[in-house]
């Protein structure tokens, strides 16, 4: 399939850039990217929450008091769940939240992910996006050029440190190169803007 080009001035080029059906013309399989965007999210979860039970609390080695005529209650350590300081009665442990994505399925999804986004018209191909220096402005006024209002995710070639400096006073706006790319910066902006060698090299890793 052809990808019209996005000129400077926002208009499509008659420029196109030939891309294999396979990576950029799949049908969508809302299901299949609903289970890798939360797998996704979920391995991102540290599970460092912990909570100690009596045995793991410090101290408690020694009976309080002994057992009788002190007129207090029962008492065996002062490590007890009844004590204040004391161990939990069902502590928390930490936990690993990773669900397993095969790479068949994690490639499928970036398929079917960048597929819909050509159908809506949210993915922006063009020959190249870069700044002489890098100042936000200058980068705000090469989008704009292209049309693109709002937030916006951009996919280059390689890392781009003048791109990314200048995007970085940006909240709406990130640079990544093409190793960074996941299903869920995909799906969470309105356009991704991505470079002709950038689509190629996508369509070289889905293949």
């Amino acid at each position: 399939m052809d990808i019209a080009l996005t000129t400077p001035a926002g208009g499509k080029s008659k420029k196109v850039v030939t891309v294999a059906d396979d990576a950029f013309g799949c049908q969508f399989n809302e299901a299949l990217v609903h289970q890798v965007v939360t797998a996704y999210l979920a391995a991102g979860r540290s599970g460092t929450h912990a909570q100690k039970t009596r045995s793991q609390v410090r101290g408690g080695g020694r009976k309080p008091w002994k057992q009788k005529g002190s007129g207090q209650a029962r008492a065996g350590s002062i490590r007890s769940p009844l004590w204040r300081g004391g161990g939990k009665v069902f502590a928390a442990v930490t936990g690993n939240y990773a669900q397993k994505v095969n790479r068949k399925m994690y490639r499928a999804a970036l398929r079917s992910v960048l597929s819909e986004l050509v159908r809506q018209g949210r993915l922006v191909v063009t020959e190249g996006l870069s700044v002489a220096q890098p100042k936000t402005k200058e980068l705000l006024s090469a989008l704009g050029g292209m049309g693109i209002v709002g937030n916006a995710l951009i996919v280059a070639c390689s890392p781009d440190r003048n791109l990314a400096l200048a995007a970085r006073n940006v909240p709406s706006i990130e640079v990544i190169d093409v190793a960074q790319v996941d299903p869920v910066r995909l799906v969470g902006y309105e356009r991704v803007v991505v470079t002709v060698d950038a689509v190629k090299k996508l369509e070289e890793a889905l293949s």
